[in-house]
């Protein structure tokens, strides 16, 4: 616990010391009792009191909380070698309050309609997160590299803004997707090696000053696309793809809506072409020579939703090996929609009772380090499973492991990762049948609870016992 907490926190960076200390006794409160409320996590009116102080610091926000844990990325990926993922993606934290003014608005959502039959809305309270998660080729998260927070103190809907502005010749940096060039910018600036990062979005990324920002700052982008965007000579992207032809079926393992196992046969085609910036844009922007590559299936079955996935990158694709290629990067991007869910689901960011936006921000910015921790476990699990247990485990928890389960952890030597956490999933609820996947998330965040409390009472019994 003390190795990766002193990892992942830059005292330096806070303007007093004492904030630095006060943060690493949060974080580790909150990682031995992930998914509490903060009184239960701090277990004492003291120690709470300062929490709430900490939260509502004015010189404490998510910047100088996450400093630590965006240099313990940063020295993971020089680590690394190949080609790394930076997934980007935008997630929503809603909250219900008696003064909602005090942490802003999300969106609006439809409630029914009144006795007239005219709709009803209603305004959701919230924050809204836009991420940036480095993973390394085999997988494993590696850490975040940005992170933006924001709130709307005033919300309109889509087609009331197209009303007063036309959003296609508004400039990026009046709009809130500015995030996405933020994030790329910020990402590539703090990994220092542009050429070995590839920045991974899906359709919300799919805007033409992110292509061109990515050019400029010399790194490397593949996103999925969603606007049939001016190509070639006086044609479109889709009018060309649909006179591509067909290079090779692709098949996939996914799951129906019954959460089946099925294989879903892709078509797939790619094809290089000169895309053009939007109009009014054009003057601002170059033309830029970009790969697309379509996947799709001809024949959907009912049971779930079609595959349609047409991918903008600047990579060189030449065969369709190097297509597949890129399509199973793309599947990477799901990595940091389960980060999201652990937030919400293992941290339970959205029961969080602090009832201004900046308290929140920073308690969701220590969520965010706890919440990157569980997934590195399990991910370093399935991507290295014969690595050193001390890789994650202190001695005496590898110990409490051994005689706690010893038909999982045999012998006296130092037992791989995969046996230790497969006990600590056990712990958590885990059967470990032979059809049974790999252990997941909240088995691991369930199981590391129950160790850390048994850590706990073998420290005290064993000084009882002196």
């Amino acid at each position: 616990m003390d190795d990766w907490l002193d990892r992942e926190i830059d005292i330096a960076a806070f303007p007093d010391t004492r904030l630095g200390t006060r943060f690493r006794s949060l974080l580790k409160s909150f990682t031995e009792r992930m998914g509490n409320p903060v009184p239960f996590a701090c277990q004492d009116w003291a120690a709470t009191k300062a929490a709430y102080r900490f939260f509502d610091n004015p010189r404490i926000d998510e910047a100088t909380i996450l400093s630590g844990h965006f240099a313990a990325t940063r020295s993971r990926f020089a680590a690394t070698s190949g080609l790394v993922r930076v997934l980007h993606d935008t997630t929503e934290f809603s909250y219900h309050r008696a003064h909602p003014e005090l942490i802003g608005k999300t969106s609006e959502t439809f409630v029914g309609r009144d006795k007239k039959g005219r709709p009803q809305k209603r305004t959701v309270c919230g924050l809204l997160m836009h991420s940036s998660l480095v993973v390394s080729p085999e997988g494993v998260p590696l850490g975040l590299s940005a992170v933006k927070f924001w709130t709307r103190k005033k919300f309109k809907g889509t087609n009331a803004l197209n009303r007063s502005v036309n959003p296609t010749r508004m400039p990026i940096e009046g709009k809130e997707s500015y995030r996405w060039i933020e994030n790329v910018r910020q990402s590539t600036d703090l990994l220092t090696e542009p050429q070995r990062c590839l920045h991974i979005a899906d359709r919300e990324g799919d805007i033409y000053e992110l292509f061109s920002t990515a050019k400029e700052i010399d790194t490397h982008f593949l996103i999925r696309t969603c606007v049939d965007r001016m190509a070639g000579e006086d044609d479109t992207v889709a009018a060309i793809m649909t006179k591509t032809k067909v290079v090779g079926i692709h098949r996939v393992k996914t799951k129906d809506k019954t959460r089946n196992d099925c294989v879903a046969e892709l078509q797939v085609k790619y094809c290089r072409m000169t895309i053009y910036p939007p109009l009014g844009k054009q003057k601002r922007y170059p033309s830029l020579e970009l790969m697309v590559i379509h996947a799709y299936e001809e024949n959907p079955p009912a049971e779930r939703e079609r595959i349609d996935w047409k991918l903008l990158t600047d990579l060189p694709v030449e065969n369709f090996q190097e297509a597949v290629e890129k399509l199973d990067w793309y599947g990477q991007r799901w990595k940091i929609e389960t980060f999201h869910k652990i937030l919400k689901s293992g941290c339970k960011a959205e029961e969080a009772k602090l009832r201004t936006a900046e308290r929140l921000i920073c308690l969701l910015s220590v969520y965010c380090i706890v919440s990157w921790r569980i997934f590195w476990l399990c991910m370093v699990n399935r991507a290295d499973p014969v690595a050193p247990a001390d890789l994650v485990l202190c001695d005496t928890e590898i110990q409490i492991l051994r005689h706690l389960m010893p038909a999982v952890i045999k012998g006296k030597d130092k037992p791989a990762v995969s046996a230790c956490l497969n006990a600590v999933a056990r712990l958590g609820g885990y059967l470990s049948r032979r059809s049974d996947p790999p252990p997941g998330n909240m088995i691991l965040w369930r199981g590391f609870k129950r160790l850390i409390d048994i850590h706990l009472g073998f420290a005290l019994g064993k000084n009882v016992g002196n």
